[in-house]
């Protein structure tokens, strides 16, 4: 039995039942595929459902207002998905009359569409020969044949997709695709795989040397930045509050934050109160407290946010100000989402 009919038979008696696997719509694999990107199953499946829910067809979230896909998403995270969701919506109603389209390169043309993605609608839902490369993949691929080309290197990445397409099951392309995923996922996971019971044991490079947890190899990540935020929760007698969307190309773009005062280091309150006098947008305060002693880290891929959160009372009512009541209805990142559960005025 070959490596592509030892995958086929092992999904056809483990695959998960999910949602996503009860169709060939390419709305609703497109959907769980950006969704699961950076994000585990279990975090995603009841996104997945809130969206279908709002949006049950891409006429419907290509309509809908960015704040509304954005505050849908909220927690998941590397929000630039859902602005690209949004954004590639629109593209399948204008270009290509609400219907996706079913060839490889046309669907990698999409916003937000990479190669993963781009072979995973196509096989999944038009049939089209094409290998998937993801992490799950990488993994079970260098274990078996045991290669240490580094998998975010540019000629790991190069090697690895003509593995794929060498081994890859063509007259059942969709079975097979979401069943070496899925055999990643399961079988050949991260840490302790299971060795002994896998249909692939015979063959394994990594388990025949004893390299199992050497494989994949990757890269060093970029080195973590620090960074330092400093959230103003201004206030006024009407319970009535400030909130910015951020704009420009950094983190958490088109969301809505407190006014931000980012700084080189941890602020006492004196240097905090200089930094603020200096800001005139800002109203006239009488007031200031920290919130929060201990600092809190919250960490992204590649940065560390040393968060503090300042509360300051305004000696007037607040122009344009936000009832206190209404805060949570904007799309926030989840290290304000958290802050605005447990702040009690």
């Amino acid at each position: 039995m070959s490596f592509s009919q030892k995958i086929l038979k092992w999904y056809g008696q483990n695959k998960r039942e999910l949602p996503w696997r009860a169709t060939k719509d390419p709305y609703k694999i497109w959907l769980s595929e950006i969704m699961l990107q950076q994000t585990r199953v279990a975090q995603g499946m009841p996104y997945y459902h809130k969206f279908l829910e709002a949006f049950p067809t891409v006429y419907d979230l290509a309509n809908a207002k960015e704040e509304k896909v954005l505050k849908l998403w909220q927690g998941l995270g590397y929000y630039s998905r859902a602005r690209n969701l949004h954004a590639t919506a629109k593209i399948v109603i204008d270009k290509y009359e609400g219907k996706f389209p079913s060839t490889y390169k046309e669907l990698k043309g999409l916003k937000g569409v990479g190669d993963y993605t781009a072979s995973a609608i196509a096989s999944i839902c038009f049939n089209v020969p094409e290998p998937v490369v993801d992490g799950n993949v990488y993994r079970v691929l260098s274990r078996y044949f045991g290669v240490d080309l580094p998998i975010n290197s540019p000629k790991g990445v190069q090697y690895f997709k003509q593995l794929a397409r060498d081994v890859m099951n063509t007259e059942n392309i969709r079975d097979y695709n979401q069943g070496i995923m899925e055999f990643g996922a399961i079988q050949c996971a991260p840490k302790k795989p299971y060795c002994l019971l896998c249909p692939l044991n015979d063959g394994c490079v990594a388990l025949k040397e004893n390299k199992i947890g050497g494989l994949p190899v990757k890269l060093k990540k970029t080195k973590v930045k620090d960074r330092y935020f400093n959230y103003l929760v201004i206030l006024d007698k009407d319970k009535c509050t400030l909130l910015e969307q951020r704009h420009g190309k950094g983190i958490w773009q088109n969301l809505y934050q407190f006014p931000l005062l980012e700084s080189e280091y941890v602020l006492e309150i004196d240097e905090l109160q200089e930094q603020i006098a200096q800001q005139s947008a800002l109203p006239s305060l009488q007031t200031i407290k920290l919130f929060n002693e201990k600092e809190i880290v919250h960490k992204l891929s590649h940065q560390n946010l040393h968060t503090r959160f300042w509360i300051l009372e305004a000696r007037d009512a607040i122009k344009d100000g936000i009832s206190w009541e209404q805060v949570h209805t904007f799309p926030v990142p989840v290290l304000i989402a958290e802050f605005i559960k447990i702040f009690k005025i």
